[in-house]
């Protein structure tokens, strides 16, 4: 997808929010026409990625819902922050974000990382929540039941090896250049045309910001402990609004057989397969996807919608 105007002026209305005492970037699109009765959507993106991975989205499903996109931190244009990263830190980010702006509930759309922090901030806070969408979900917690019991002791020490600054700093000066940053998005997406340089701009620039090395190896760290995330296996069968999971089956980052595992944990949680696509749907084919959220929401919560006018 292409287009004349440059990605920033394709996703909405950028304000900054000081969050803890770090700054949070934000954006916001309301529709131009009264639908102040529908849902409110909040998209979260992945591990590595900012709002303007939502620049396909934003304009079409704010035609219909107002929709605000965050940048989480440590990511985007948001502040760089050596903190203690884990899923329930940003979780409270999108509470309190939600708490400051909107004071409605709303519908979670995450992508991977994001998928995540949705599906936690769900179970934490349901006086926000009325649905989420949840797109390559993610679960660290089965990676760690796949390693062998002798096996964990050595695998983190592994892991510890490589989170030394010895060996994070060089590294993360490798992983930021463009070119290499090209070759990962290769992996992430299946359609080799969807790599664009606006997407390379998107996913390259921030790690050049001040701070960046820092909250790299605060990130890198915490990815790597037990309480990162929490288990989807045991949040999922918790949930009691409806939730839609998309997946790509050319996802090389997350395996694609999980959904149907993920599925039998509740049956509310519905699931669109897509052909063809790889770990990023909402950016390799955002008018399927844009499409499938505007219509799963008509379907599964139009009536309650309508019972709250």
């Amino acid at each position: 997808m292409t287009t004349a105007l440059h990605w920033q002026e394709r996703v909405g209305n950028q304000r900054d929010w000081v969050w803890r005492g770090w700054q949070i970037r934000y954006t916001y699109i309301r529709p131009t026409q009264n639908t102040h009765k529908k849902a409110p959507l909040i998209l979260l993106h992945g591990f590595g990625a900012s709002i303007g991975h939502w620049r396909h989205n934003l304009e079409v499903l704010g035609e219909h819902h107002t929709v605000y996109a965050l940048d989480m931190l440590g990511f985007g244009a948001s502040e760089k922050a050596p903190a203690n990263y884990n899923i329930n830190l940003w979780v409270e980010q999108v509470y309190d974000f939600w708490q400051t702006f909107i004071r409605q509930p709303v519908i979670l759309v995450g992508n991977s990382n994001g998928s995540l922090i949705s599906l936690a901030a769900a179970a934490a806070h349901p006086d926000m929540v009325q649905g989420i969408v949840m797109m390559s979900l993610p679960d660290p917690s089965l990676e760690q039941e796949a390693i062998p019991p002798a096996l964990r002791p050595i695998v983190r020490a592994i892991k510890n090896i490589v989170a030394s600054p010895l060996i994070l700093k060089p590294l993360f000066n490798l992983v930021r250049r463009p070119g290499v940053v090209r070759r990962w998005a290769s992996l992430a997406y299946a359609n080799p045309e969807a790599i664009t340089d606006e997407l390379i701009e998107i996913l390259a620039g921030p790690p050049q910001d001040r701070g960046s090395a820092r909250a790299f190896s605060a990130l890198f760290k915490a990815t790597i402990g037990i309480d990162f995330s929490p288990s989807v296996k045991k949040v999922l069968p918790t949930l009691a609004i409806p939730m839609l999971l998309i997946w790509g089956q050319k996802d090389r980052f997350v395996p694609p057989v999980l959904a149907s595992r993920f599925i039998q944990y509740n049956q509310k949680l519905e699931l669109l397969n897509l052909e063809d696509v790889g770990h990023c749907p909402h950016d390799e084919c955002p008018e399927k996807v844009n499409q499938a959220i505007l219509d799963w929401i008509e379907q599964s919560l139009g009536n309650s919608l309508d019972n709250k006018k």
